[in-house]
């Protein structure tokens, strides 16, 4: 066992020493030890049930034969961090917990990880020191919220976080008055959990099922049913089958199973986070994957589901249809079928037992919502590495208008709050990527805001920075190269006409090509805003939306 390096022998007396303090007998020197990661915290609350969901993942361990040792790391919850300062550490914080895994599974010598992460980045984190590290190991999350129940006109209504966001706008335009956005944020958030939709958090739990990382029921049994304690004791116990048969996640973690959680990622209109997320974690297991490639997979996925924020089901729905399980189910003929899976079965066996339970939330290949993906990525001389749109959530297919630009999206978060824009135009905001925010923050604002002003469907959002997976309406983000990198949209000028074709996969500035290379000679050398601390080290190092913001040797 790798452990024994840290117990056994006459030169490991003080190690034993110390494990004794900590409740080992001599017994458990003999018996794997496992890590139990989990990202608790208590100010956000899609973690704050993470405690106990690591509680039952010890149990499992006890009960297979293995010694769990509960530690942690960082975790960043994007509903807190929205709108400020704060936002900007976000994507960069994936990076810090995906070392965290590294140091911890290396430093304590482990035999195994049982990881518990819930929300954002911290899923990919988690799974790229995971693979990166490359011992057994499997997820549980802590699974998402119920949605809200709220009172309108007599009728109860489900509600997320999302319309809380959107009630903002509806409260400028005077739809609503401050006691109606007051009741939203109320009721938007009833239990623990991750956000009730498809946003960024469910989508990655999901895709861990997918990617055979994590037992069925991962992304979809909500954080307080009873099922999610079975699920952590499954979890549990499992680790300890994957330590004795040395199943490793870059073993499950190929090429086909990327592909598999891409495919399910286009059926289930998943968040465009996610084409951050995967490329990232295949880089650790060494597999390239360009995002020109996720196009050729969306013309032949269909798009069978649509959550909040894309329509009125949430994640519970899906869960009582049948889960991931169901949705692979249906896309069997679309995917990799041998990939192996944290069950120590194949995907072929796994779903031996899988149907779908509700035709409403998981329609078939034969009746889907749309013949393609919900996921389109964008390619043309003002993206010309790439830039993605959640066409499941969009609204329109194509739009053409006049640029507005803004050089953060403070500015331009003020100026729709002003209603300072017009029908048609396109707000481009730039200076947000990797590099120019540091740390590429999210614009759940300002697309919230005009949803919520009636204008999702006639204003166009066009940036260097990204979406959450709770966005709507014509939001094209991780334009590549960035403003920061002399990229295409620094050229931009106000009244520049932009047009968005997703049948097409196409975004351009009609602009000729001598003056948009005059424009980009001419820029000003790029000026970081921060100077020092974490996130100049992460702008020093971090590479191209296109290439998953990963982070150069």
């Amino acid at each position: 066992m790798r452990s024994d390096a840290i117990k056994k022998g006459i030169e490991r007396a003080p190690q034993r020493a110390a494990l004794y303090a900590v409740g080992c007998d001599r017994s458990d020197l003999e018996k794997p030890f496992i890590g139990i990661i989990s990202s608790s915290s208590e100010i956000f609350p899609g973690h704050l049930q993470l405690d106990a969901i690591a509680r039952w993942v010890k149990a499992g361990v006890r009960s297979a034969g293995g010694v769990p040792f509960e530690m942690g790391t960082i975790s960043l919850g994007e509903c807190i961090n929205e709108g400020q300062p704060g936002m900007r550490y976000n994507l960069p914080s994936r990076e810090f917990i995906a070392d965290s895994v590294e140091i911890l599974a290396q430093a304590y010598a482990l035999d195994g990880l049982v990881l518990i992460p819930n929300c954002d980045k911290i899923v990919p984190g988690m799974l790229m020191g995971a693979v990166r590290v490359n011992i057994p190991s499997v997820f549980v999350s802590g699974g998402p919220m119920l949605a809200g129940r709220i009172l309108d006109g007599g009728e109860t209504k489900l509600i997320d976080l999302s319309k809380v966001n959107e009630g903002m706008g509806r409260t400028l335009r005077g739809e609503i008055g401050e006691p109606e956005l007051k009741a939203l944020e109320e009721a938007a958030c009833p239990t623990c959990g991750s956000c009730a939709g498809m946003f960024t958090a469910n989508s990655m739990n999901c895709l861990t099922e997918a990617l055979g990382m994590a037992p069925a029921g991962n992304g979809t049994i909500p954080a307080v049913n009873t099922r999610r304690i079975h699920l952590a004791k499954t979890a549990g116990a499992l680790i300890l089958d994957l330590a004795k048969n040395q199943l490793c996640p870059r073993d499950i973690v190929t090429p086909e199973a990327v592909e598999n959680a891409f495919a399910v990622a286009m059926a289930i209109g998943a968040s465009t986070n996610i084409v951050l997320h995967l490329p990232a974690i295949a880089h650790e297991a060494g597999i390239e994957f360009p995002i020109s490639k996720i196009n050729d997979i969306s013309r032949r996925t269909p798009l069978l589901c649509k959550f909040s924020p894309a329509s009125d089901y949430w994640l519970e729905h899906l869960d009582m249809a049948g889960g991931i399980p169901a949705v692979m189910k249906e896309l069997e003929s679309l995917l990799n079928l041998e990939a192996k899976t944290v069950t120590g079965k194949s995907l072929r066996e796994n779903l031996e037992v899988a149907e779908v339970k509700d035709r409403r939330v998981i329609r078939s290949l034969s009746d889907p919502y749309d013949t393609s993906g919900g996921i389109t990525v964008l390619f043309g001389n003002l993206a010309p590495q790439g830039a993605v749109i959640k066409s499941s959530a969009s609204g329109v297919r194509q739009h053409r208008g006049p640029a507005r630009v803004f050089d953060s999206e403070h500015e331009a978060t003020q100026a729709i709050m002003k209603n300072d824009f017009r029908r048609g135009d396109v707000i481009v905001i730039r200076y947000e990527g990797p590099k120019g925010s540091p740390g590429m923050v999210e614009m759940l604002w300002p697309t919230s805001l005009l949803c919520g002003m009636g204008a999702d469907k006639d204003v166009a959002l066009v940036t260097d920075g990204r979406f959450s997976g709770a966005s709507r309406g014509i939001a094209v983000g991780h334009i590549s190269p960035e403003a920061a990198d002399a990229g295409p949209i620094a050229a931009v000028q106000n009244g520049d006409i932009i047009s968005i074709d997703l049948p097409d996969h196409r975004i351009a500035l009609e602009l000729p090509d001598a003056e948009m290379n005059e424009r980009l000679k001419s820029l000003p050398p790029f000026v970081p805003k921060v100077k020092s601390g974490y996130l100049k080290r992460y702008l020093e190092r971090v590479t191209s939306a296109s290439k998953g913001a990963v982070l150069r040797e």
